[in-house]
């Protein structure tokens, strides 16, 4: 069965639509840290054997060995991850933007709302096609390809004959490094960018899936350079900027510098960091950054430390998914 939202004045039909915006997601609760940790590490793009019990028996191993721990994270932080939430109020900006002629949901990866409730969902309120927008400012096969995977072969699954149209990166998208700028400033204050140092960190990778090919490291040095461009317009000076990485994991070898041995390394105690690679603030942001290391930079007698705030649901953003939904009918 065919469903319309209404008839152009050529008679001919529009097709019901949707923008559904992709990311990782976050534990809702201290009971979902469990669910959080099985289902990404039982991701092929995150564990990449070729033995999906393999795959198992190592993703059984690090939830059990890292589910206390986690937990004790997300206490510190107010009990569950703020992601959800701040998507949710990302999702109903962008509604009040677009109007009520197309659909704008989200999908986490990993936690609730999952990609079998919303395509169900998007199915029977007879949306035929989906503009599928990930919030990964830069494209990885571990982000992306994961969440647009997911979203595409669970509708497969459910007999959901939609057409889907990608977003794969938007990290060029002129309004969207705007809105990073403005993080900018708002961390800065009334101060000026001559007396800090910037360093923007993105989240790391193990090398070895750099070397197999993903274009996430080429992206991010991108679009940092693109971003220092914009600082350098609009006159805001920092005294050095950097790039860095976190969120490192395991033995393996991981994509440098570090995030704490730039610390380490900086003259100037000021500094602001600024979390490249996400859209919206999570656990990477409100602890690791604001917390862990902050007390870093304490032991290492910085005289400020600031964190940006990801965009969020800055009007900016706002902006950028409406430009990409535009681009892309």
């Amino acid at each position: 069965m065919v469903h319309f939202l209404q008839k152009r004045t050529d008679n001919k039909p529009f097709m019901k639509e949707a923008i559904v915006l992709l990311n990782m997601g976050g534990p809702n609760n201290l009971g979902e840290v469990e669910m959080f940790l099985h289902n990404m590490f039982n991701d092929p793009y995150i564990i990449r054997t070729k033995s999906s019990l393999l795959r198992r028996l190592i993703a059984g191993i690090i939830t059990i060995s890292r589910t206390e721990k986690s937990q004790e994270i997300y206490r510190q932080i107010g009990g569950k991850s703020p992601l959800v939430d701040l998507t949710k109020q990302l999702v109903t900006r962008v509604q009040e933007t677009v109007g009520d002629e197309t659909i704008v949901d989200f999908v986490m990866r990993y936690t609730p709302p999952m990609a079998k409730e919303v395509c169900q969902r998007l199915k029977e309120e007879g949306v035929e096609k989906v503009y599928l927008i990930p919030l990964y400012p830069q494209y990885s096969s571990t982000t992306t390809q994961s969440s647009l995977d997911d979203f595409e072969q669970t509708a497969h699954k459910i007999g959901w004959d939609v057409i889907s149209v990608e977003v794969k990166h938007f990290f060029s998208n002129p309004t969207y490094n705007q809105c990073l700028i403005e993080r900018i400033k708002e961390s800065l204050g009334e101060d000026s960018a001559e007396s800090f140092e910037l360093i923007f960190s993105a989240h790391g990778l193990p090398q070895n899936i750099v070397d197999q090919g993903d274009p996430y490291q080429r992206q991010v040095i991108a679009h940092v350079e693109l971003v220092k461009a914009m600082l350098h317009e609009s006159h805001l000076n920092f005294s050095a900027i950097h790039l860095a990485y976190q969120s490192k994991v395991g033995p393996m070898k991981w994509l440098e510098p570090s995030l704490e041995s730039t610390l380490r390394d900086l003259q100037t105690k000021r500094v602001i960091i600024v979390p490249i690679a996400f859209t919206v603030d999570n656990s990477e942001t409100d602890f690791e950054l604001s917390i862990e290391y902050a007390e870093v930079a304490h032991e290492l007698g910085y005289e400020v430390y600031r964190v940006c705030r990801c965009p969020n649901d800055h009007p900016l953003f706002v902006q950028t998914i409406t430009e990409l939904y535009a681009k892309m009918k």
